[in-house]
């Protein structure tokens, strides 16, 4: 089995079979919207290894989901005018599959590995003299005749991006020399981000309509770019195009998403915890078998985003609901609940 690898010659590519997506997303650090930290620094980095004709120092981009990673990862290939080759973690199962992609490698050219946090360890181990010594050591033959042989890598740039940070073993994690990490985003930050969407899609949208979405997409660039084309769907078929308040208060309401981005989803989860729990604690494991999901999945898509807001906190002994999430819910509770 060939490891899922996508290449281009120096613009961002995605896995994704969503033409649209690819389209959305910003090509130069000019046109990406937010981070400003993270695009002040890196500018400089690759402004000097530009200056010096040298490849990038190997980068680490760690956040939540849909924040922009892989977008940066393209913009870096981008502003560097170099190849960009995509592969992920779970893809490389093999030695040989990182083998096969670190010697076809060009010189100068951008390797992302998206959650490269779940790399098998063998491969893992492969990465470290090709990071530090743009070396490959190969092992030929098995048992008494086996012999080693180094293979000699041109320069390249490893990126990798992971919403577990601390599941990166110390030595991986040590050989990049840069690392940022990307920040939720702010309802003004998503005001232009879905203005530029709008534009790059082909359709017009009032102010107070992209304020509206920006504020119910959980902070989140990826959620807010979904949204938008459903609205358009919306706009499309019931009124004249034009993305109006209207528009997508009717659209939003018909997705189950309330004004504070909560989907049914999100909703079920508080659900559960005030209800049947009386505002927890509850074990994560108790959610997700309540809810059918998997751990992983509350942890890293819905979790977040009620942390972030206020809704739910984490105790020793589970999840606990906040007195905020009861007064969203409308859950009224025999018992307080304990804020601490």
């Amino acid at each position: 089995m060939e490891p899922s690898v996508t290449t281009s010659p120096s613009t961002p590519e995605t896995t994704s079979n969503d033409v649209e997506d690819v389209t959305l997303r910003p090509k130069r650090l000019d046109d990406y919207v937010g981070q400003a930290m993270v695009k002040k620094t890196l500018r400089v980095s690759i402004g000097a290894a530009k200056q010096r004709g040298e490849a990038l120092e190997h980068l680490l981009v760690t956040g939540p989901p849909g924040l922009g990673k892989t977008t940066l990862a393209g913009i870096v290939a981008a502003e560097l005018n170099v190849p960009f080759r995509i592969t992920s973690g779970p893809a490389l199962e093999r030695r040989g599959d990182i083998a096969a992609i670190l010697a076809n490698l060009a010189p100068g050219e951008v390797l992302f590995i998206d959650e490269i946090h779940r790399l098998n360890q063998t491969v893992e181990e492969m990465l470290y003299p090709a990071m530090e010594d743009f070396g490959l050591d190969l092992v030929l033959g098995k048992g008494p005749g086996a012999r080693t042989m180094r293979i000699d890598l041109p320069r390249f740039t490893l990126i990798g991006a992971t919403t577990r940070p601390g599941s990166l073993s110390a030595p991986l994690r040590d050989r990049f020399g840069l690392s940022y990490h990307l920040e939720w985003y702010t309802e003004d930050e998503l005001v232009k981000i879905i203005t530029r969407s709008a534009r790059v899609l082909g359709i017009t949208i009032e102010n107070d309509a992209a304020k509206i979405l920006a504020a119910r997409s959980r902070r989140t660039p990826r959620v807010a770019n979904r949204l938008i084309k459903r609205v358009r769907d919306y706009a499309t078929v019931h009124g004249d195009g034009i993305i109006r308040t209207k528009d997508v208060t009717a659209a939003l309401l018909d997705l189950g998403i309330d004004d504070k981005g909560l989907d049914p989803i999100d909703r079920r989860i508080l659900e559960i915890i005030l209800e049947r729990f009386q505002g927890g604690p509850v074990g994560v494991e108790t959610i997700a078998a309540a809810t059918a999901l998997e751990r992983t999945t509350i942890e890293d898509v819905y979790e977040p985003y009620l942390l972030q807001i206020g809704f739910i906190h984490r105790t020793p002994r589970g999840r606990k609901a906040t007195p905020w999430a009861a007064a969203h819910m409308g859950i009224a509770l025999t018992l307080p609940l304990d804020s601490a």
